[in-house]
């Protein structure tokens, strides 16, 4: 069945009426449904549910896998950004030339057309989190996406998801540049967000003739203050984690905690401040600020109530962006389990990054957003043999 389900798919890409049937669907709304059924209609999810409970409509293009998950979720990466040839000039995911930029807009500097974009589609990535890689104090701003579309516009779920700010050594300027201690981060981040709020007191006066000229940077940040945007703060050590926990108290913010090596250290205090968590890539390189890193911290924080989601990530070496599945693998073999570690690449990112009302899980009125495969999605000799987004079918990986 797969093998003539995988030689049809490349003609389906133009139907949005699509049934597709699998031996194992998982909906995340619930427990899985053997030899289920979803039916997508102009886009969306129109029906859910067992092969002899839901009726598929006359005229349906009808697409047959093993198993049947909903689209993944890359929580945080630099895809669009990080281009595949890892050269000069596909390489978007950082600008140098001062440490505080949270106005550079991820939408104009992500490429829809990079092949990377597609490749991580190819094993089941429906949804990225992606934007400015950590590295700058403040590096810039991160949007959410699909993995299809011809332009950013048409792949855009949420054009400032956040504003990607960096506490780790990775940001640490050499010589007399700043900054290059913690002290001096934590000082030019406080400085920063107290320039935005005197910049939205000046900006209320009445008279025109005194308001400040607008100031694209402390516009971005203002909206962090007002807690329009939250920041994704980067951060391995204990100390760190600390620190950007401080800040958001201080200044009454919301923030997201990216990376947490160290973070096992610190589950009273993340739990107590309500803050979910993206953590560092199970297989990133384990030395540096990640000497401490842990196969279980994942498991650890979510076993305590912290909201957690799974990520791709970034480094400055290559290969730059990894496959979040592969990630998820290796949490659930680290005591998150299947259904943990799958929630994590799921629906728990999808309510981390606050689209949850659009993906995650397979319930009528989401968008159609599917990911099909031949087998356990986390088994390594499984392929993910196509995609389903928006009711588009996107091929998977090359056999």
């Amino acid at each position: 069945m797969i093998a003539s389900f995988a030689m049809g798919l490349f003609c389906v890409s133009a139907m949005a009426q699509v049934a597709v049937r699998g031996k194992t669907v998982y909906t995340m709304e619930g427990d899985p449904i053997t030899d289920g059924v979803v039916v997508i209609k102009d886009g969306r999810i129109s029906a859910v549910g067992s092969a002899d409970a839901v009726v598929i409509p006359d005229g349906f293009r009808v697409l047959d896998a093993e198993v049947v998950t909903p689209g993944l979720i890359d929580a945080h990466a630099t895809v669009g950004l990080t281009g595949i040839m890892n050269q000069k000039q596909d390489q978007d995911q950082f600008e140098r030339s001062k440490p505080i930029q949270p106005e550079l807009r991820a939408i104009d500097a992500y490429n829809a057309h990079d092949p990377l974009v597609a490749w991580v589609r190819k094993f089941g990535v429906t949804t990225v989190h992606t934007g400015h890689a950590p590295g700058e104090l403040i590096s810039g701003q991160t949007m959410i996406v699909k993995t299809r579309g011809n332009t950013v516009e048409q792949a855009l779920i949420k054009q400032t998801a956040t504003i990607a700010v960096t506490l780790a050594e990775s940001a640490r300027k050499s010589g007399d540049k700043s900054p290059g201690s913690r002290g001096k981060m934590m000082a030019m981040l406080r400085g920063a967000l107290v320039e935005a709020q005197n910049y939205t007191q000046k900006r209320k006066l009445a008279d025109d003739e005194k308001k400040p000229a607008r100031d694209l940077k402390k516009e971005m940040l203002v909206k962090v203050l007002a807690k329009e945007v939250p920041l994704l703060i980067t951060a391995h050590r204990a100390n760190d984690i600390a620190n950007a926990l401080r800040l958001a108290r201080e200044f009454d913010i919301r923030i997201i905690l990216d990376g947490v090596a160290e973070g096992y250290l610190l589950v009273d205090e993340i739990k107590a401040a309500g803050v979910p968590v993206i953590v560092h890539p199970a297989m990133a390189r384990y030395f540096g600020e990640l000497e401490n890193a842990s196969f279980e911290t994942a498991s650890i924080l979510r076993d305590a109530g912290i909201t957690v989601s799974l990520q791709s990530g970034y480094e400055s070496y290559v290969p730059k962006t990894r496959v979040v599945l592969f990630e998820a693998a290796v949490c659930a073999a680290n005591k998150m389990g299947f259904d943990g570690a799958l929630r994590a690449i799921t629906i728990d990112a999808a309510r981390l990054l606050e689209i949850d009302d659009r993906v995650g899980s397979l319930a009528v009125g989401k968008d159609g957003d599917l990911a099909l495969y031949d087998g356990d999605p986390f088994e390594y000799t499984s392929h993910c043999v196509g995609v389903v987004i928006d009711g588009q079918f996107e091929p998977g990986e090359v056999r």
